[in-house]
């Protein structure tokens, strides 16, 4: 890949794409101080794009960003991410942001990634079996494009699009905090005051939990009955190993 584009706040969608296909160049869809309408691709490149599936939709946060890319014809290769429950309807959006953004997708996966809530779920994922697989499924497309095949792969999920859910799943932080600012530095939309990192604006916040991976002091948290719940609920939804998908 010439390029990654990659929305990753907790680590799994980043390692997916890794193991794919890697690139020298890397975009960090979730840096909310880039400029994403400077990024410019041209008809000869090939950007793998790689989101994780929220609610089986694209992250709002990464939908927005992609849309200032600009592809200008350049082939891409689509990756959403999830935690072993359902992706339903990311890959066909993601294909729509994609084509509005100027791009052509060629190919597509739907992958497994540690639930970045819920972790007990896919834990450990993508695991040795699942880089493996990944890096078969990367020489598949580049052998697809090798031979100068450009079309456009049929996509799983319905449109209109399923709702967008509530995400209230969001942080609260113990005391444990040594305001160390490293969450809100990281935070891709700013919801963490930098000036009193233990206050979090619920209403900005996409519940990402990207500021509980990478706490140092492990001070942010998910309140646990809140947790328990929807572990209990997902339990049924994410039972088995569901196995990666290629779309060519």
């Amino acid at each position: 890949m010439d390029v990654q584009l990659i929305f990753s706040p907790t680590g799994g969608t980043r390692a997916v794409a890794e193991a794919l296909a890697p690139a020298d160049k890397v975009v960090d869809l979730c840096d909310r101080n880039m400029d994403f309408s400077s990024v410019t691709l041209t008809v000869e490149d090939t950007a793998l794009i790689a989101v994780p599936s929220y609610g089986g939709r694209v992250p709002r946060t990464a939908a927005e960003r992609l849309a200032r890319v600009r592809g200008n014809g350049a082939r891409a290769v689509l990756v959403c991410v999830y935690g072993n429950r359902a992706y339903e309807d990311t890959l066909a959006e993601l294909a729509d942001l994609a084509e509005a953004a100027g791009f052509r997708v060629v190919a597509a996966v739907a992958a497994l990634a540690e639930h970045s809530i819920a972790r007990t779920y896919a834990a450990g994922r993508p695991d040795e079996a699942d880089r493996a697989e990944l890096a078969v499924f990367g020489q598949r497309i580049q052998e697809k494009l090798a031979a100068g095949n450009c079309a456009a792969p049929a996509l799983p999920g319905h449109r209109p699009y399923k709702p967008l859910g509530v995400r209230s799943m969001v942080p609260q932080t113990s005391k444990r905090c040594v305001d160390c600012g490293a969450c809100a530095a990281a935070c891709p939309v700013g919801a963490i005051d930098a000036a009193d990192p233990r206050r979090t604006d619920a209403e900005s916040c996409i519940g990402c939990m990207r500021c509980v991976s990478l706490c140092p002091a492990e001070a942010r948290t998910i309140d646990p009955a809140a947790l328990a719940a929807l572990s209990q609920k997902l339990a049924p939804l994410c039972a088995g190993r569901k196995k990666n998908e290629l779309f060519l």
